[in-house]
């Protein structure tokens, strides 16, 4: 139990401290960029929230805050950013005036200074090697009979080679998977290309979408097919169904009520044959076979997956160079806020997650035994995340100091004061509410947990 609690105590510290790194680096460059500039730089906060500590040197305060969520640099020639980090000490009318091209150089210091934090995050991730399932590969391993791909004759065993026209590398990873590619997809059927017998065929496959409670995030597509996996563990979430029965990673299922298992998409109906009842489950582990006994909840109306909280599949290290991981993370993200804006996708804002999102993501990745290779691999995602959204051209946004830098440029003259200040502090409760919005998702998800990728079907 203490060991539990101290488990627990260490991970969050772990995630505290990743989280904050990333939001401090991008805070960081606005800072050195404001100072090198000979901008008034006021304040330098780590975290929000009445001070713990502050220190002022310099002429700028330093200050440690009480919620420990990021931090900010209160820049009041660059825009003001009251309705975000408190009232100003000095009004903006006293300050000398600061060149658009002043502006455009600490505005675009934090994005900079984050595509820096990911690029050596790329580099250590390279050295070190990341995580990678050996069994993601675009092999279907289960059909649920009765779905849309079975309707359609997609088969177990059928390698899929394109979703859409669109090639695909892997069933579960990434935004050139099988699973990213269902979930894109805008069409009243999806065409699936596969090679069986050593011939490619296209078919056409219908979709459905679960139904799913208000406060949780809607349904995406699903054609209701699984990756074929070996019965190996890779990964069980604390506190699950799986974790409370004694599994562990690593362990191999070799038999399930006496029956031998030799292949993931076996275990499926031997689950739903027995809803209610307890599995009798042999696993391999360190050489040697361990019994264990796994309780099954009672099926439901809507006949969903058992969470189980196992992520299947053993992992291999791989060592993908810096600009390779920079380059795929800015391609998700921009075919993310693709699909984000497309009319016709099921992807919407609800789908995205906030800071507790993010911050619950770490949490589950640091309970892995490469936690640390995996935080660093997902980290490059969140720095490139983080460095292109504030490139938006939206007030409040590194993106909008920018433009709203050009805009005073091409006039030759400052953007009036008070029409500056509305636009900010609208934007900035705007900013808040989405947030807040992502926010209310993030809690559903952690009080209704969604089965693992490769235990539900697609």
């Amino acid at each position: 139990m203490v060991f539990d609690i101290l488990k627990f105590v260490f991970i969050c510290l772990e995630v505290v401290l990743i989280f904050n790194l990333l939001i401090v680096v991008h805070e960081l460059g606005h800072f050195l960029a404001a100072k090198w500039r000979g901008l008034v730089v006021e304040k330098f906060a780590v975290w929000f929230g009445r001070p713990i500590w502050k220190k002022t040197i310099g002429g700028v305060e330093y200050r440690l805050g009480s919620i420990p969520a990021g931090g900010f640099v209160a820049i009041p020639q660059l825009a003001p950013m009251e309705a975000l980090e408190g009232k100003v000490e000095q009004s903006r009318d006293n300050l000398p005036p600061v060149k658009p091209l002043d502006k455009i150089i600490v505005a675009a210091a934090g994005p900079l200074f984050s595509f820096g934090l990911a690029f050596v995050m790329a580099c250590i991730v390279w050295s070190v090697g990341k995580p990678q399932s050996e069994f993601d590969f675009p092999t279907i391993g289960y059909v649920k009979e009765g779905g849309p791909a079975d309707k359609a004759g997609i088969r177990v065993g059928d390698v899929i080679v394109a979703v859409d026209g669109q090639p695909v590398k892997h069933f579960v990873s990434g935004t050139d998977s099988v699973k990213w590619r269902i979930v894109r997809s805008e069409g009243d059927t999806i065409a699936f290309t596969v090679k069986r017998d050593g011939q490619e065929i296209t078919i056409p496959t219908g979709w459905t979408k679960p139904e799913t409670s208000s406060w949780r995030r809607p349904a995406l597509r699903e054609v209701q097919i699984g990756p074929r996996l070996i019965p190996g563990i890779g990964f069980v979430v604390r506190g699950s169904i799986a974790d409370k029965a004694g599994f562990q990673s690593g362990d191999l299922i070799t038999s399930i009520n006496g029956q031998p298992i030799f292949n993931l998409d076996e275990i499926g109906p031997l689950v739903d044959a027995n809803r209610g009842k307890s599995l009798a489950i042999a696993v391999e582990r360190n050489g040697a076979e361990t019994a264990l006994t796994l309780p099954l909840p009672p099926t439901t109306p809507e006949a969903r997956p058992v969470d189980f909280g196992i992520e299947w599949g053993r992992t291999t290290l791989v060592y993908p160079d810096p600009v390779s991981q920079v380059k795929d993370a800015a391609t998700s993200i921009f075919r993310m806020v693709g699909a984000l804006f497309s009319p016709k996708s099921d992807v919407k804002a609800a789908h995205f997650s906030g800071p507790v999102g993010i911050m619950r993501l770490y949490y589950q990745i640091f309970e892995n035994e490469n936690g640390w290779r995996l935080a660093l691999a997902f980290s490059v995602l969140i720095n490139v995340n983080l460095a292109l959204i504030n490139l938006l051209p939206f007030p409040v946004l590194d993106g909008g100091h920018i433009t709203l830098a050009i805009i005073e440029g091409i006039r030759r003259k400052p953007i009036n004061v008070r029409v500056l200040e509305f636009v900010q502090t609208a934007c900035a409760l705007a900013l808040i509410g989405f947030m807040l919005y992502l926010t209310f998702y993030d809690v559903g998800d952690i009080f209704s947990p969604k089965p693992p990728v490769a235990e539900k079907s697609k």
